[in-house]
């Protein structure tokens, strides 16, 4: 299968591999209840890894409000992780593609992120990392449960293969309802941008395998893909409906809104950037607007978060202050991406 395929390239924005492991003779990191062992487990995987990795360690108590938000914001930690900083830490590779959480819910939670429909290479980079720290540390393995897990729904594999979709004309026709209900039978999840409980922002849908026990890595990859082509196929039939119909001028008029708004503000929220940078997609998709693909946008949307505003300023801003950023650099990116 050809990844990143022109074909999917306006509908897979990225795939992720992340992988549930647990460190044996070390209770779950729900159980932990001294710094000793936490620490233990941190400096293990740290040394571990960095025996053929560069990996920068982020211990969680030992970095800024800041520092941890904008982890968050660009998908290297989960909001579950700061929440008990005295035991938990991440260690990011510089290419802040590949992070390993520590102590979350399970001691490790290694993931790999790669732009576009990749779930082979980024399945690939973050097998070779999970083997690395095998050498040095003992996994909780049981012949016939598997990986041992906090949770049983990662037990075996331990694997979720997910890959984030954008999937506007299927939100509009009113018809994700019926692809979730179908993914579910196939026992695949399809939640929204930032996991579990998360909602669709900006018709952003994040699909994964939902069973990890029972299963090979393989089975597992080859069944996600499966889903996301069909999955884009119904995306590109619906799009073609907007370009028709009675709906269609009144989309265009949207999108075409969206970029003039997007590039003639002098303040821009985040809500209200991502909402017309949604729209400003769909326009490029759709062909009312000239664009070489729309990932660029993608990074632009995490760019505009306020703590990577800040960091792009060099200091914190208000909010007030952060709003008239986002409007000045996003407008100047925009113009020159769209044609």
């Amino acid at each position: 299968m050809a990844e990143s395929s022109d074909r999917l390239q306006t509908v897979v924005a990225s795939s992720r591999i992340r992988l549930a492991r647990n460190l044996n003779g070390y209770p779950f990191p729900s159980r932990l209840k001294s710094d000793k062992e936490a620490k233990e487990i941190i400096r293990a995987v740290s040394s571990a890894i960095n025996k053929v990795d560069d990996f920068k360690l982020y211990y969680m108590d030992g970095i800024t409000e800041e520092e941890a938000l904008n982890l968050v914001e660009n998908h290297l930690v989960s909001p579950l992780l700061l929440k008990r900083p005295r035991y938990s830490a991440a260690v990011i590779n510089e290419a802040r593609n590949v992070s390993i959480m520590i102590n979350e819910e399970d001691h490790l939670r290694e993931q790999c992120i790669e732009k576009g429909f990749s779930l082979r290479s980024a399945y690939a980079v973050m097998s070779e990392k999970d083997n690395i720290i095998a050498r040095s540390i003992q996994f909780a393995y049981d012949e016939q449960l598997g990986y041992l897990t906090a949770c049983p729904t990662n037990l075996g594999t331990g694997l979720r293969a997910s890959v984030m979709l954008f999937l506007p004309a299927l939100t509009m026709s009113g018809l994700m309802p019926r692809v979730i209900r179908s993914a579910n039978r196939l026992g695949l999840t399809v939640r929204g941008m930032y996991g579990e409980g998360s909602q669709a922002e900006g018709y952003m849908y994040q699909l994964s395998n939902e069973v990890t026990l029972g299963v090979t890595e393989e089975e597992i990859l080859t069944q996600v893909e499966q889903v996301v082509e069909r999955v884009a196929d119904m995306e590109r039939n619906e799009r073609a409906k907007l370009k028709t119909g009675e709906r269609a001028i009144t989309i265009k008029d949207t999108c075409l809104r969206a970029y003039g708004v997007l590039t003639n503000c002098a303040m821009m929220a985040s809500e209200e950037f991502e909402k017309l940078c949604a729209e400003l997609k769909l326009g490029i998709c759709l062909g009312h607007l000239r664009s070489e693909g729309i990932g660029w946008i993608d990074d632009l949307i995490i760019r505009m978060k306020p703590s990577n505003i800040n960091m792009l300023a060099g200091r914190k801003l208000t909010p007030a202050e952060r709003d008239c950023y986002r409007a000045d650099y996003a407008s100047r990116r925009i113009k020159e991406g769209v044609k």
